[in-house]
């Protein structure tokens, strides 16, 4: 098997303007999951609200589940968190008519119980109301009265919701056993989804970066299907309506791309050819994932981030921003300073 190269997806604001470091101290990366509902107080699941620093997601699960003597599968998070910095997101443990153990107990330097609260159901992914961030990028060289620029227009008109590197795995070997996986090689049940969402999300990057192309990525075009602004609602205009493009100007609808599978809400026109010419030239990729029967799904084509900030210090850029549930940090940061390294985020 040989590395999938994934290519250098297109930049909204002309390419970068300086360069820094990242994530040079765990301090210099800060995320914190902010729930989109208030836990009741009661039910079957325990839900954490954990600091970690050093851990990925999977490995503080793991750990829930064994010091609760429980099935991974009873573990539950809202989104993954890179291992890469400090991060506070909530966990759901399953324990129907039972006592939770002494969570204090698994408290080390790197993982700290925040919160613990009961709650009639389960967490699932992406119920999150945003994610909020303070990003310190260090050593930062440039222009920076470009950068200036570009940050007042990333606050004002989003950037492109890009997948991060992060979804395609290191060097993009995600991508490629999910070819080999298209091609009849057998993989664990647990990795097919991985493989499965990293294919569908490199064509939406193939999508987006045509219509980043085309400098149509945060506007109407003709054919688009639309998402309403902090919701999965999408919708097609069937009746010409006129508001449209000062609705998307105004940040209230987005243009979206399609994620490949059967059905959904289908792009036509312009949109719909643009959409439709990707998905001829990866064929092979497109037919595999419809052969595992996934359901089409609709994601926004930019990402308005929600109070971005930002301050100059000694040869330091330091940015505050949220974002909803599903975009990536690397996304924003990439217009500025280019492609992070492959850490993940």
């Amino acid at each position: 098997m040989t590395d999938f190269s994934l290519p250098e997806w297109p930049y909204a604001f002309g390419g970068p303007s300086g360069t820094g470091d990242i994530k040079t101290e765990p301090e210099d990366f800060v995320v914190e999951e902010i729930l989109s509902f208030e836990p009741e107080g009661s039910g079957e699941h325990i839900f954490l609200h954990i600091e970690k620093i050093g851990e990925n997601t999977e490995y503080v699960a793991r750990q829930l589940a064994r010091h609760a003597g429980i099935r991974q599968r009873d573990v539950c998070f809202a989104g993954l968190k890179d291992r890469h910095g400090r991060t506070r997101q909530w966990f759901s443990v399953w324990l129907p008519g039972k006592e939770g153990p002494d969570w204090s107990a698994i408290e080390t330097d790197q993982l700290k119980i925040l919160q613990t609260m009961r709650h009639a159901r389960k967490l699932k992914r992406g119920v999150l109301a945003c994610n909020r961030f303070t990003l310190l990028i260090r050593n930062w060289t440039g222009d920076q009265e470009l950068a200036e620029k570009q940050l007042q227009l990333i606050k004002a008109q989003g950037f492109p919701n890009y997948f991060g590197p992060q979804r395609f795995g290191h060097h993009g070997q995600n991508i490629d056993r999910a070819l080999a996986m298209f091609a009849g090689a057998k993989v664990k049940r647990e990795q097919r989804s991985l493989y499965l969402s990293a294919a569908r999300s490199y064509l939406f990057n193939l999508i987006l970066a045509q219509r980043v192309e085309q400098a149509n990525w945060q506007r109407a075009i003709n054919g688009d299907v639309f998402k309403l602004d902090g919701s999965n609602s999408c919708f097609t205009d069937t009746s010409n309506d006129a508001s449209l493009p000062t609705r998307v100007e105004q940040g209230d609808i987005h243009p979206t791309g399609i994620m490949w599978g059967r059905g959904g809400k289908v792009a036509t026109a312009e949109a719909g050819a643009i959409e439709n010419a990707v998905i001829a030239v990866n064929a092979s990729m497109a037919d595999g994932l419809l052969a595992f029967d996934l359901e089409a799904d609709r994601r926004a084509l930019r990402t308005l981030p929600r109070d971005l900030s930002w301050q100059w210090l000694d040869k330091q850029l330091k940015l505050s921003f949220a974002l909803p549930a599903g975009s990536y940090a690397t996304a924003l940061l990439r217009e500025i300073i280019g492609d992070a390294p492959d850490v993940g985020f």
